[in-house]
């Protein structure tokens, strides 16, 4: 039995291949570009952390926690509030029963902010990750710079950071190990 070709008329276009439409057809799935953006902060429950900089410690702390922020385009003062209440109030410390019932505002213990764009990146296609979905250099700069400040009149305890921009050497001893992706 011979296939009849398509016949290619403007009112009729021809059908789009499945396997292009998969992806979009599953339950759940949202394209990358439809996900609403939000600040990305991965921490560490760390028993020290420090941040060198051309041999230089800029920032250092004993037992609390390590954040590597990720600023996205749009993000502004709702999601520094957000990520900075969830970083102080988010329960990684263990109470005396062993479980992880408290948190940084609870333990009075350090945090270490470190601007990482890499968080930002796209890295759902290809082997070789895009930084589009990063904010620009000079916004990232500015909403991580309000993070550190909001953090700062939260939380009484040492607040530190690192460089924004530069080749920084991060050291941590992770406790645990204790590690969470957040996304305000």
């Amino acid at each position: 039995m011979r296939r009849r070709a398509w016949r290619r008329h403007p009112a009729h276009p021809p059908p789009t291949c499945i396997a292009q439409r998969i992806p979009e057809m599953l339950p759940g799935h949202i394209p990358p570009s439809l996900l609403p953006k939000t600040m990305l902060a991965l921490i560490q429950r760390v028993t020290e952390a420090k941040v060198v900089v051309d041999g230089d410690t800029v920032g250092a702390i004993g037992p609390g926690l390590l954040a590597l922020v990720g600023v996205e385009p749009g993000d502004g003062p709702a999601q520094v509030a957000k990520l900075g209440d969830r970083l102080l109030r988010y329960r990684v410390f263990s109470d005396d029963a062993g479980k992880m019932n408290l948190s940084l505002a609870d333990t009075g213990g350090g945090l270490l902010l470190v601007s990482q764009f890499t968080l930002a990146a796209d890295t759902s296609s290809g082997l070789r990750p895009s930084f589009s979905t990063a904010a620009a250099p000079a916004e990232a700069e500015r909403i991580f710079g309000e993070l550190a400040v909001y953090c700062r009149q939260k939380h009484a305890n040492a607040v530190e950071t690192g460089r924004f921009g530069a080749h920084m050497v991060v050291s941590l001893v992770n406790d645990g190990p204790v590690t969470f992706l957040l996304r305000a």
